[in-house]
């Protein structure tokens, strides 16, 4: 099968080359951003730019769409499709409904539950794929495909992809700015942020081992008010890191102390 990817972003920069080097030809990149699109032809042995999104004349017969939310729209009410195509799209919170704006044969989602960045590379073995489609054989080819990347595939509704992908939000992007929160914090002081990656380790460690709730520890936890309005006195200057402490600390102790 021959796929074109819409995008060029973290996610199409991994997802790209890896069904590439499963057997799946790239045919063709469109990018807002040419160059971003010329990058990631780079990277594949037989993809070329794709200049507009009018795909009429492809040889592909997936489409990938691997934009923004807030694109999805815009990508799929112009975009021209070959007849017999199936259209995906890769977001967590998206709906699958929304690529009906486009006349495809078979719509669907890929989801790939990971966070993405184009100098990590990522082993798409054990990343966990969500898969959804209006059409019982593209669901049964959207699963192969995914199943030829990892070996954790499973369906999926909207509904509950919208979930897993809050649930992620929380799990990955805002612990990773609370890590940022307590560099800054660090560097203010002319500490190294490798003082506490010993402390990061364990603490991931021990919430993948025995879960999260039972992995709770600190002041806020125990009910340490003293510990609490002293850390709160050491932030009184600096309001975005104070309402953050404020935030959890109240959360923490009323989930634990309540």
């Amino acid at each position: 099968m021959d796929v074109s990817f819409i995008g060029s972003g973290n996610l199409a920069w991994h997802l790209a080359p890896a069904l590439d080097n499963a057997g799946y030809v790239v045919r063709e990149v469109y990018s807002r951003n040419p160059k971003h699109a010329a990058a990631l032809t780079e990277r594949l042995y037989q993809a070329e730019v794709k200049a507009s999104l009018d795909f009429s004349t492809s040889r592909s017969s997936l489409f990938v769409v691997c934009v923004s939310d807030s694109a999805i729209r815009d990508v799929v009410t112009e975009i021209i499709l070959p007849e017999d195509s199936i259209l995906v799209h890769t977001s967590g919170s998206m709906p699958l409904g929304l690529l009906d704006l486009a006349a495809a044969s078979a719509t669907g989602v890929i989801y790939p539950l990971q966070t993405f960045s184009k100098h990590k590379k990522v082993d798409f073995r054990n990343v966990p794929f969500f898969i959804e489609s209006n059409d019982p054989e593209a669901e049964v080819l959207l699963m192969g495909i995914a199943k030829m990347l990892s070996v954790n595939v499973r369906k999926i509704t909207s509904d509950e992809r919208k979930a897993l992908h809050v649930a992620a939000v929380f799990a990955s992007n805002f612990s990773n700015y609370i890590l940022t929160l307590s560099k800054d914090i660090l560097q203010e002081n002319s500490m190294d942020f490798d003082l506490v990656k010993p402390l990061i380790q364990e603490t991931i460690q021990k919430v993948l081992t025995i879960g999260p709730e039972l992995a709770q520890t600190g002041p806020a936890m125990r009910g340490d008010l003293e510990t609490l309005d002293q850390h709160l006195e050491a932030l009184k200057d600096k309001e975005h890191l104070l309402s953050v402490y404020k935030l959890l600390s109240q959360q923490i102790i009323d989930r634990y102390q309540g």
